[in-house]
């Protein structure tokens, strides 16, 4: 998965950040869906969080965490903070962040965009 090299080119470890990608564009392709219309997934680092954004076509169908399934209740666990907001019509933008400063996510001797080695 391109999105898991792109976490180990920045040095960030890939159990949590993995899981979150996994949930939210699993529920992306589940309940986002629109045939002919993929989902966009986008990764940004600075040097204190991690933001993860699924960007789906269907803005009408907004992401709720229910007893049923585990993806939104496994991303409010591991996430420092997670939300949706509107994107360009018709999408919608689910989001969560990671903090880069606890040490799950980060080794405090390895700077940030370096390799940490295996994670």
């Amino acid at each position: 998965m391109l999105a898991i090299e792109q976490l180990r080119s920045w040095g960030l470890p890939l159990e949590v950040p993995g899981q979150i990608i996994a949930e939210l564009s699993t529920n992306a392709i589940t309940h986002g869906r629109v045939p002919g219309r993929d989902f966009k997934l986008a990764l940004t680092v600075t040097p204190e969080t991690l933001l993860i954004e699924v960007t789906d076509t269907r803005g009408d169908r907004l992401p709720e965490i229910r007893d049923t399934g585990r993806g939104l209740v496994l991303v409010e666990a591991l996430a420092d903070r997670w939300g949706v907001r509107e994107g360009p019509v018709p999408s919608k933008v689910v989001w969560a962040e990671l903090s880069l400063t606890r040490t799950f996510l980060r080794r405090s001797d390895t700077p940030l965009g370096e390799p940490a080695g295996d994670c």
